[in-house]
């Protein structure tokens, strides 16, 4: 297993930060994720436990497809999404600071595959640049969207 981590404070409150990421996932998630060229909602209604999305990334010119869903949701504390048809857990936790919002951002690959595993040290250091942009791409557009709404 390969995991990455990362934080960063948002001066936005929690409910608002929780909305933006998690109930808000289908419309904002290639907003702060640029890799995703393709991601469909695979049922109607709000996200919610057990909801699920596919998606289409180019990272570093390797296209994946693949199908994660909601595994665990505490509002407004904490969102997790777990690969359906890939090995990895992405989670999304939310610390309530009254005027602004500790977010910790991780990811985990469960598993490498054999032919990747001599690149193991490659794949963490790219993994940890990877959730280091993602919490600085959420700071950004959360805090700019809501000085927008203003």
């Amino acid at each position: 297993m390969i995991s990455a981590k990362a934080d960063s404070l948002i001066f936005q409150e929690v409910d608002a930060v929780f909305r933006f990421i998690a109930l808000e996932f289908p419309k904002n998630y290639p907003r702060w994720s640029p890799e995703v060229s393709q991601l469909e909602p695979l049922q109607d209604g709000p996200v919610q436990l057990g909801y699920q999305v596919r998606q289409v990334r180019v990272d570093h010119g390797q296209k994946t497809d693949s199908i994660f869903e909601v595994s665990e949701m505490l509002t407004p504390h904490k969102v997790v999404f777990r690969g359906v048809t890939a090995p990895y857990v992405t989670t999304y936790e939310f610390e309530d600071l009254k005027a602004s919002t500790r977010l910790t951002f991780s990811f985990e690959l469960r598993e490498v595959e054999a032919r990747l595993r001599p690149f193991e040290k490659l794949i963490r250091i790219a993994l940890q640049d990877g959730a280091k942009r993602t919490v600085k791409k959420l700071k950004m557009l959360i805090e700019k969207e809501m000085l927008d709404d203003y």
